[in-house]
C-alpha cells in the first residue's frame, strides 16, 4: 500500500474526517504512515485505514504526549510530523529526499503556507512560519508542553525551501473553537510556570499583540484577513490571561 520515500510520517487525529483524506493523499508515497487516533466519533479512522494499516487508537493525552507516542511507533530513521490540515507538496518531497540522503544535519525546519478563510496569509507573522518537522528519530523528541509543542533535536538543524500547505481556520467559527482550547491550555501553562503574573498583562498584552501583528508584521497588507486575524489573536491573548485570573481567584459561592 505504501512504498517509496523512506520517511515515517506520523499524524495524530480526532474527528478529522473533513481534512484527513487530503493529508494522507499528499503522503501516500511514503513507505511508513502512522496515525494515532483519539477515538474519533466520525469516519477518521476508517479513512486512515484506506491508506495505512498502522492506525492506533489511544485516549487523548495532550498534544506533545500524543505526538511523541506516534513518533515512538515510527520504523524509519527519519520522521516527519504532519497535521491533518496540512499537505505535502511534490517540491517538498523532492527536497526532503535530497537532504536525508546527503545531509549531516539531524533536523530540518520547513516553511508553511498558512491559509485563513481561503486566502494565503503572506504577512501578519504567518509567513514563512518555519517549523521543525523532519528529524532523526533517535536524536529527537517532542517537548512536553501543554500547547505550542515543538521538536527538540540533539544535533544540527537546517532550513528547507519548499513549503507545506496549511489549511487552518477555514471559517471564523473554526478559529473560535480552537481559541477556547488553546487559551485554556496556555493559561494552564502560565500557571504551571510559577512565574509572576502582573495583572497589567491582561490589559496591555492584547493591544501589543494586535500592534505587532497588524502594524509591525504588516498584517494590514493582508487586507481584511489581516485585520480579522490581529483582532482574533488579541482576543485569544486576553482570554488566556483572564483564565489565569479565573483559576487564581476565589469566587464567593451563592
Amino acid at each position: 500500500m505504501n512504498a517509496g520515500i523512506p520517511i515515517s510520517v506520523v499524524i495524530i487525529t480526532r474527528n478529522e474526517e473533513r481534512n484527513i483524506k487530503d493529508a494522507l493523499e499528499s503522503v501516500r508515497d511514503f513507505d511508513d504512515i502512522i496515525v494515532v487516533d483519539s477515538f474519533s466519533e466520525d469516519r477518521t479512522a476508517e479513512i486512515c485505514r484506506e491508506y495505512t494499516t498502522r492506525v492506533y487508537r489511544h485516549e487523548w493525552s495532550g498534544f506533545s504526549r500524543q505526538k511523541q507516542r506516534a513518533v515512538d511507533y515510527a520504523k524509519n530513521e527519519w520522521v516527519f510530523i504532519l497535521d491533518a490540515d496540512e499537505r505535502v507538496t511534490s517540491g517538498l518531497k523532492a527536497e526532503m529526499m535530497r537532504e536525508i540522503s546527503a545531509s549531516l544535519h539531524s533536523g530540518f525546519y520547513i516553511p508553511r503556507k498558512n491559509f485563513f478563510l481561503g486566502r494565503w496569509i503572506r504577512y501578519s507573522g504567518w509567513w514563512p512560519d518555519y517549523t521543525l518537522r523532519l528529524f532523526r528519530k533517535e536524536l529527537s523528541y517532542v517537548e512536553p508542553r501543554e500547547v505550542h509543542e515543538k521538536v527538540i533535536v540533539n544535533g544540527t538543524t537546517a532550513y528547507l525551501n519548499s513549503p507545506m500547505l496549511h489549511y487552518t481556520y477555514r471559517t471564523i467559527s473554526d478559529y473560535m473553537k480552537k481559541m477556547e482550547t488553546y487559551s485554556t491550555l496556555s493559561a494552564e501553562e502560565i500557571r504551571q510556570s510559577k512565574g509572576l503574573f502582573p495583572g497589567f498583562k491582561l490589559l496591555i498584552n492584547p493591544f501589543l499583540v494586535f500592534i505587532k501583528m497588524y502594524f509591525l508584521r504588516q498584517g494590514f497588507r493582508d487586507g481584511a484577513h489581516g485585520f480579522i486575524l490581529a483582532v482574533l489573536y488579541a482576543v485569544q491573548t486576553f482570554l488566556k490571561y483572564a483564565k489565569v485570573i479565573e483559576k487564581n481567584l476565589s469566587f464567593p459561592r451563592n
